[in-house]
């Protein structure tokens, strides 16, 4: 006995009538979804950033190359194109650049080799391009050829030992591991002596490129087949292929001849946007060079201590803000610099601050202070703690240099400053001259200008700047050097503009000066 369907008595016909309106409907669907998400694909594309990596890489392109990937990621990029022609640099900042766009996890990075670019991407360049998703390159750019050199002090350049090349070996074969390239010839783009040979599976058939050290250590060493070597890798040469060659050997994804050839090969909407080198990482670098960071020091003690000299919130006060501002601001964007520097430069200001106004003495407040300015300083100037490497030695030493030199200079200005400011040429019209400046005083002074022989007593410590107190009056005062504390009787033995110079008075004797 069939099975029994209990329906209405026109469901036959429609239910064969609802079973083709279904049919077809599923149909349409499997037909036109692919042709609409691919239109939809193609319309609105994908949103890209194209930024220019080119020239030297120094020890600030990691951070400039940093700043740019921000940006392109605040403006949603989902493809960043970088656009390589660079000669290479320094070893360990190309290495940073290519672990920082292996680390970018928010968009699709494109290494882009332009045919017509001067240098193609050679040397750390090429660990750059290698640390990309995929690579397009022109017909006639360049990769490669990323041989480590140092200078030892006697010929311009040499070619590092074996042992200092194991950890960029390493790194140059992870890289390309990484992203399905043939390991072999990345190693032999920093090892001359590696000979690499085209190699087929027996047993699937499977094609890439080994060197024999691999081959001897291959598990199934037995199942590969030697074929022909790659002859860019012979002849004791580090491998350099042009973008044809790099596509062939399965180093590159493609080739493209311009930016828009390349931008409709990546399905890249509308026109990208590109981030190029500009005026502010210029000032950037100028601010970094040693001599003007120099300058920034002496500049902003100088400010510092003319402030001191005549307290009051003044032109020097905000001068040598500026000068250390544009300091920390400069080793910030230069990427050496953190929040733990200003942290230490702040509290070694604190310090000082401390030992000059609330405690007698020079003591331990004092000589923290100093020293964490110091550190500040110079771990703002460089990117490592205790140096490891020769040049990350060489680098401390010139910060060293910077920083001595400049207190040096420092030191003498503030001399020169404290004994003839106000009566050098040009510079003493910078303050004004009260009547009493340079002579005695005349019959019939005003009551509250200071003159010469005033006596008064120290309403603070004088270290060398402080208050003291002239009859009903109160004024700001300093010494030529020595210590006077509060109470002491003084007199003012000087005044230079707006500055009044006072030394203990002479019915008191000895000098005053604290502990």
């Amino acid at each position: 006995m069939g099975r029994l369907w209990l329906f209405p008595r026109s469901a036959p016909r429609s239910l064969f009538k609802g079973l083709v309106v279904l049919w077809l409907a599923a149909v349409s669907a499997d037909l036109c979804g692919p042709v609409a998400a691919a239109a939809e694909a193609l319309a609105v594309g994908k949103r890209a950033a194209i930024v220019r990596l080119e020239g030297m890489i120094t020890p600030f392109t990691p951070s400039y190359l940093e700043r740019k990937l921000e940006t392109a990621r605040s403006d949603g990029a989902e493809l960043v194109i970088i656009e390589i022609d660079s000669p290479g640099g320094e070893l360990f900042s190309s290495m940073r650049i290519a672990q920082m766009l292996g680390d970018v996890d928010w968009a699709e990075t494109v290494a882009y080799i332009p045919g017509a670019g001067a240098h193609g991407a050679l040397s750390g360049a090429a660990f750059a391009a290698l640390g990309c998703d995929r690579i397009f390159m022109g017909g006639a750019a360049a990769i490669g050829d990323a041989g480590v050199i140092q200078s030892d002090g006697e010929n311009a350049f040499r070619y590092v030992p074996e042992k200092e090349r194991t950890h960029v070996v390493r790194t140059i074969r992870d890289l390309a591991a990484a992203h399905g390239r043939p390991a072999a010839l990345a190693e032999a783009m920093v090892e001359k002596d590696l000979d690499v040979f085209k190699v087929r599976n027996k047993r699937t058939g499977a094609e890439t490129y080994m060197s024999e050290k691999e081959l001897a250590a291959a598990e199934d060493g037995d199942d590969w087949e030697k074929g022909k070597p790659v002859e860019e890798s012979l002849g004791k040469n580090f491998l350099e292929v042009n973008g044809a060659r790099a596509v062939e050997l399965g180093l590159a994804d493609g080739n493209a001849e311009s930016r828009e050839e390349l931008c409709k090969q990546l399905g890249v909407a509308g026109q990208p946007r590109v981030l190029q080198w500009t005026a502010v990482d210029t000032v950037v670098l100028v601010l970094n060079w040693p001599v003007v960071t120099g300058l920034l020091f002496i500049i902003g003690l100088v400010a510092l201590y003319f402030e001191m000299s005549s307290p009051g919130l003044g032109m020097g006060i905000l001068i040598a803000g500026l000068c250390f501002a544009l300091f920390f601001w400069s080793r910030f964007l230069g990427g050496t610099a953190d929040w733990l520097e200003i942290v230490l430069f702040l509290a070694g200001l604190g310090f000082l601050a401390l030992e000059l106004f609330v405690l007698p003495g020079f003591g331990i407040a004092g000589l923290s202070g100093m020293l964490l300015l110091g550190a500040s300083l110079i771990l703002a100037s460089q990117d490592f703690v205790i140096p490891h490497t020769g040049e990350q030695l060489a680098t401390l030493l010139t910060t060293l240099s910077v920083l001595t030199a400049s207190m040096l200079i420092f030191f003498v200005l503030a001399t020169v400053m404290s004994r003839y400011f106000g009566s050098m040429p040009i510079l003493n019209r910078l303050m004004l001259q009260p009547p009493a400046a340079h002579a005695e005083q005349p019959e019939g002074k005003a009551a509250d200008e200071p003159a010469l022989g005033d006596l008064g007593v120290a309403d603070s410590a004088l270290r060398p700047a402080g208050r003291a107190r002239f009859g009903h009056r109160m004024l700001d005062v300093m010494t030529d050097g020595e210590f006077i504390d509060r109470g002491c009787r003084v007199e003012i033995v000087r005044i230079s503009g707006r500055r009044v110079f006072v030394a203990p008075a002479k019915e008191d004797g000895a000098s005053g000066a604290g502990p």
